[in-house]
């Protein structure tokens, strides 16, 4: 759609419609008319006289007055009293323009052709801006503009806060110093839907509408001045152009009308008119009335800051949210330019600080700077972006990743992609180096042409803490991005690629979750809970057996090493006597009670059938061997007691016995006497080195399992801190659902209450043309 405004009508505002062109200066007729156009068939050849009688002959079959030029701005009535014009961007698109019986008087009109114009209705500007739900996405698309200058010899682009001279009011200025606009691509870039960049490879701009949308989604109105040198031949120009959404409202348009002025420079800088110099002071006059600028000096003073060539972006009457402030926070941070409301979270911002290589995660949505400073893939070098007087440091997401790992995306060839074509995507995945803290950011940066499409796009959405850190970064060419350019296009291809990611990202998280922390069963949190519960119960219980096994075991032993009641029955050389067998006695009823506990003390007393045993012959055992992995047999227990029993009674049978033979030889009673203490004593020195063993095992199975207890422990706070961190997501998202909820309800009375309005209004209408 071409901007029209200096076409046959002899107008001083540009209409947008498709019927009418822009023409070059040769064109102009004396006095600075425009000349018609030859029809078909007719020769071009004719003199003055014949054109000018076709001329008032199509005057006459048009409408009175339809060919003289408009009334100056200046003497139109100012809105209505009581009508308030409306600062908030969601509500901006509520106005109906002129009466239907003015509307039908101008859909009868025909252009010099007879064929009929398609009007835009300034409403339009609004709906086509609704594309941007987001601010700074505005921004993003202002910025590709200055940055597809690189190629004319632009160097940097500044954004920055400004003052209105005439209220004090804050404006928003963009400047770069690119190859700037002559009048006619000044013309191109006020029409909607015309774009230059479609053609030209390696620019992101091709569908002709992003200066429109980003700056009518900032701020109600905006002002451009451009410069340019003058190349093949052409003069230096200077150019002014207003896109006023306040103008078509307040003056109750139906029409977009674009004032714009120019000017060239042959020895000095002159005026140039397109159409005549009265429509040309007209559209100077309608820009400063409806500018932030005074004076035609101050509008020329404008250029000076600009250069030899450029572009200076000025938008005013900026947005206000629901509470009456401005949708842009100047005031937070004065380096950056902020979005107020649910985009700026308090508590993302500590997480920011706390975290600073997942900064941008948490920032991106509210911060400019922090957006801008990862919107490129790469920058040239010799190009910058300044924000509020300081740079914006460039910053590459790979360089926050760690453990990072290269793959290959190689997609389908087919839904409209060349056979020949090089589409494969390198993906660069890895976990962001804040990832052993457990925090939840995971996404993919998608970029298209170098720039930034999809933010964090989280192709893998789990209940759990599954694919927490991952992060990672592609170039995506063959996937075509939506008007906006926050988005792609829903094509088969972009679903094949986020299945494909999904894949991706699932299996570097089972590969390498255990490098950061997380183990096997960190599936999900509700996983984590019972199993590390049931881990706990468990270890409990194990230490618990264990340690009364190892108590019971030792006070056993201990209580076989003590004398019985049935020693203080003997004196003298028999009680020495008596004492080591009844050691032996309890011992070997402590090694029964230790192997019913699954601590066996095997043969620690071996007979030889009890017929040769007395006291002159010593009773032989073998060493005590420890075997904890058998339990023992029902019939092993019965016969250790059948042996037990029957060794004390051979015990009672050689003390009765050797009472009768000390009468007889007492020295070689005491002789063997002491040979079985020895004997004995050897024995019990070796159930004690025996059983001190089966002790040091007990110990370090203890250890060993108070240390698995701790690790349980510490599994448990992790699962418990994680939950928490899930409900207090869960809580923030709630909170954030409720605010949309309410906003929505509010937006739907207000949206009931304007049809209730409008309704009333449309009865209104009808019961005047009954009358």
């Amino acid at each position: 759609m071409a901007g029209g405004g200096d076409g046959g009508d002899g107008q001083m505002e540009v209409v947008f419609n498709v019927s009418s062109s822009d023409t070059d200066s040769d064109d102009l007729g004396a006095g600075g008319g425009k000349r018609s156009r030859p029809v078909a068939g007719q020769g071009g050849g004719r003199d003055r006289e014949d054109k000018k009688a076709r001329i008032l002959a199509a005057a006459a079959t048009v409408p009175a007055g339809f060919l003289e030029p408009l009334s100056p701005v200046r003497l139109l009535p100012p809105p209505a009293p009581g009508r308030s014009v409306t600062k908030q961007f969601w509500k901006a698109g509520d106005y109906v323009g002129k009466p239907d019986h003015l509307l039908a008087v101008v859909a009868a009109q025909h252009s010099d052709s007879g064929m009929d114009h398609v009007r835009v209705h300034p409403k339009f500007l609004h709906s086509n801006a609704t594309s941007h739900k987001w601010a700074l996405g505005a921004f993003a698309e202002l910025l590709d503009n200055s940055l597809d200058e690189v190629v004319h010899g632009a160097t940097y682009v500044n954004i920055d806060m400004i003052e209105s001279k005439k209220d004090g009011t804050p404006m928003l200025l963009v400047q770069d110093n690119g190859g700037g606009m002559n009048p006619d691509k000044m013309r191109h870039c006020m029409s909607l839907g015309y774009s230059a960049k479609s053609k030209v490879k390696n620019t992101i701009g091709q569908y002709g509408n992003g200066f429109k949308t980003s700056t009518m989604r900032l701020g109600a109105d905006v002002l451009v001045f451009s410069c340019s040198r003058g190349i093949e031949g052409t003069r230096p120009t200077q150019s002014v152009g207003m896109l006023s959404y306040t103008f078509l409202r307040s003056t109750n348009r139906d029409d977009i009308i674009v004032p714009m002025i120019d000017y060239e420079k042959e020895n000095e800088w002159k005026r140039k008119a397109r159409t005549t110099l009265t429509d040309w002071c007209m559209s100077l006059e309608t820009i400063i009335q409806w500018s932030p600028y005074s004076t035609e000096a101050e509008l020329i003073q404008e250029f000076g800051s600009i250069g030899e060539q450029g572009t200076r972006i000025i938008i005013y009457n900026l947005w206000e949210d629901d509470e009456g402030e401005l949708e842009l926070d100047f005031d937070a941070d004065a380096n950056d330019i902020q979005i107020r409301g649910v985009n700026r979270d308090q508590n993302k911002i500590k997480k920011a600080n706390q975290f600073p290589n997942s900064k941008h995660f948490f920032t991106y949505r509210h911060s400019l700077r922090s957006y801008a400073s990862i919107l490129y893939l790469m920058l040239p070098d010799n190009f910058q972006m300044i924000l509020r007087g300081k740079k914006i440091d460039h910053h590459n997401i790979i360089n926050d990743l760690m453990l990072k790992k290269q793959l290959t995306y190689n997609p389908t060839v087919g839904d409209g992609l060349p056979k020949d074509m090089h589409v494969a995507a390198k993906v660069t995945i890895g976990f962001v180096k804040d990832a052993r803290q457990h925090i939840d950011i995971q996404g993919f940066n998608v970029y298209h042409k170098n720039r930034l499409i999809k933010p964090f796009w989280r192709v893998w959405t789990s209940a759990g803490v599954a694919g927490r850190g991952i992060i990672g970064v592609l170039e995506v060419n063959f996937v075509e991005p939506a008007h906006d350019k926050q988005d792609f296009e829903r094509t088969n291809c972009l679903a094949r690629l986020e299945a494909r990611l999904n894949r991706m990202q699932k299996k570097y998280w089972s590969d390498n979750r255990h490098r950061i922390g997380y183990g096997t069963n960190d599936a999900s949190t509700d996983s984590v809970k019972r199993k590390t519960g049931s881990w706990k119960s468990g270890y409990l219980q194990t230490i618990r057996s264990d340690g009364r096994s190892c108590s019971n075991t030792t006070n056993n032993i201990m209580n076989a090493s003590m004398s019985s009641p049935e020693t203080s029955k003997l004196s003298g050389p028999n009680r020495e006597f008596s004492s080591t067998t009844v050691c032996q006695h309890r011992a070997e009823k402590s090694a029964n009670t230790i192997r019913s506990e699954r601590s066996v003390l095997h043969g620690l007393s071996n007979t030889d059938g009890g017929k040769t045993e007395t006291a002159n012959a010593p009773s032989k055992s073998t060493s005590p061997i420890l075997r904890t992995s058998l339990p023992p047999t029902p019939n092993e227990g019965k016969r250790s007691e059948r042996i037990a029993a029957k060794y004390q009674s051979k015990q009672v049978n050689a003390t009765t016995n050797g009472d009768r033979e000390s009468i007889v030889d007492p020295e070689a009673i005491i002789k063997k006497l002491k040979e079985e203490n020895s004997s004995l004593k050897e024995r019990i020195l070796m159930v004690q080195e025996s059983l001190s063993r089966e002790l040091q095992i007990e110990r370090d199975k203890n250890k060993s399992l108070t240390e698995r207890f701790e690790d349980v422990e510490r599994q448990l706070e992790l699962a418990i801190k994680e939950q928490e961190a899930t409900v207090e997501l869960f809580a923030e998202e709630r909170k954030c659902h409720d605010q949309e909820v309410e906003n929505l309800k509010r937006k739907l009375t207000e949206a009931s209450s304007t049809i209730q309005d409008l309704m009333e209004q449309l009865n209104a209408a009808r019961n005047c043309c009954k009358r």
